[in-house]
């Protein structure tokens, strides 16, 4: 059997740093095993899904490196749930309910007030022919509930109905099907919730494994019974932690936190990105991991710890960091190319440990070409003397070193009395690259300029 995972957004927006950490994790379990990876969009929401989000998934996806083998949309397999829904009503196991959400609530509370379980009463089940047209002639349309298997012979004399499962990455699961109301499957308005298309689709598509976030935990019980119910065996299923921002909250696709798409426009290695969602929360020490082959071979879902893990943006910009300067300037030629930066490897060995992201390197080629220089008055005379002792070009690595030893020599000026007043004249900073790297880059026409 073919290892085969899948991720299922729903297009209703930008996926963020915790959706993309269920996607790489089912991804990179797909390539640990030689399977393969199903992106498949739930976009059975008409009026919140939208083309435009869902090749939004798609491109964020590939920035991170994540190629799907296939395609898939629920919007275009409608026949497919109708059929499986049939199905199920004529096995007595999907029943219609007539139900406003004001009266389910008003029962809902009434139970806890009373101590009990909020668990629906399968009232669904008790309806005559009456009561039914009656509802209908009050306009009512119904929802439709999964019969879960936990009783014997009578639906109202629910018994404990234990559903266990090998968890991938929680290991031995249990969950008590007579803890939980009957799912709803089906809308009023007719929609499908997540769980039947999702069932159906992962049986056709022979999907083996599904891995997601541990906030699904008690929804396995429900699926594995929907599973069976259609005849199927389920897959093998595993929860992982959940993502938080750094102080701890949730994070939402509505809000826009910690998306992708802001990750890749504020310029952030993709690989940064990967090695923090993958290896936060897990017992293995987070690193810069440099590419997707080397994390799946790096990947063991078993290291995944069951805490919540927070994804902290100052972790993701040391990480970031410490990619950068390992590039070579193979690595990032065409980049900087497309960012109308020369200089070649010269300037990229020049400005490289003073960088976060491969963006900033802007700042400095601009400063290289057309820098504003700053000279205190106190330092004026000294620029001025300096000047005069300017070497002939063309500059070299050797050329600093020469000039300011002699400047040194001539003005009595030594350590940051000497190197400050220079650098802030010649790059208009305070920090920056060594300058017997930037000097040459610099030249002596622009040097000689700057120190007028």
């Amino acid at each position: 059997m073919t290892v085969t995972l899948r991720f299922a957004p729903s297009p209703t927006g930008n996926i963020h740093i915790g959706n993309a950490r269920t996607a790489l994790i089912n991804w990179l379990y797909a390539q640990k095993n030689n399977g393969q990876f199903i992106l498949r969009f739930d976009d059975t929401d008409a009026e919140r899904s939208t083309v435009e989000f869902a090749e939004g998934i798609e491109r964020d996806l590939r920035w991170l490196g994540i190629k799907p083998d296939r395609i898939e949309r629920q919007s275009a397999r409608f026949s497919a749930y109708d059929e499986a829904a049939e199905l199920l009503k004529s096995k007595g196991l999907l029943y219609a309910c007539y139900e406003t959400a004001d009266e389910l609530d008003r029962r809902r509370k009434r139970k806890l007030a009373r101590g009990l379980p909020p668990i629906y009463d399968r009232e669904g089940l008790k309806y005559t022919p009456e009561q039914i047209a009656a509802f209908e002639a009050e306009g009512r349309t119904p929802h439709w509930r999964f019969l879960l298997p936990n009783f014997e012979d009578d639906p109202f004399k629910t018994k404990r109905t234990k559903v266990h499962w090998e968890d991938v990455i929680r290991g031995r699961q249990t969950v008590d099907l007579a803890s939980m109301s009957d799912p709803v499957l089906i809308r009023g308005d007719g929609t499908y919730l997540y769980t039947l298309p999702s069932v159906v689709d992962d049986i056709e598509f022979g999907v083996s494994h599904i891995i997601r976030g541990d906030d699904h935990v008690t929804n396995t019980g429900a699926q594995i019974a929907v599973f069976e119910a259609l005849g199927a065996k389920a897959p093998e299923f595993g929860h992982h932690n959940l993502l938080t921002s750094a102080d701890g909250s949730g994070l939402s696709k509505r809000l826009g936190s910690l998306s992708i798409a802001q990750l890749a426009k504020d310029s952030y290695e993709p690989m940064a990105v990967v090695s923090l969602a993958v290896l936060i929360g897990t017992s293995v020490a987070v690193k810069p991991v440099k590419s997707m082959a080397e994390m799946t071979a790096h990947f063991d879902p078993q290291t995944i710890t069951k805490s919540p893990a927070k994804f902290d943006m100052a972790e993701l910009s040391g990480l970031n960091k410490r990619l950068v300067h390992d590039y070579s300037f193979e690595d990032v030629s065409d980049r900087l190319s497309d960012l109308d930066i020369g200089g070649g490897a010269e300037f990229w060995a020049a400005v490289r440990p003073n960088i976060e992201k491969v963006s900033d390197a802007s700042g400095w080629w601009e400063i290289v070409n057309d820098a504003k220089p700053v000279v205190d008055d106190e330092d004026a005379e000294f620029i001025q003397q300096a000047k005069a002792l300017l070497p002939d070009g063309p500059y070299d690595s050797e050329t600093w070193g020469k000039w300011t030893a002699e400047v040194k020599e001539k003005t009595g000026r030594k350590g940051r009395g000497l190197f400050m007043p220079l650098r802030k004249a010649l790059t208009g900073q305070e920090h920056g690259p060594e300058l017997a790297t930037i000097l040459p880059l610099i030249g002596p026409e622009k040097t000689l300029a700057r120190l007028s």
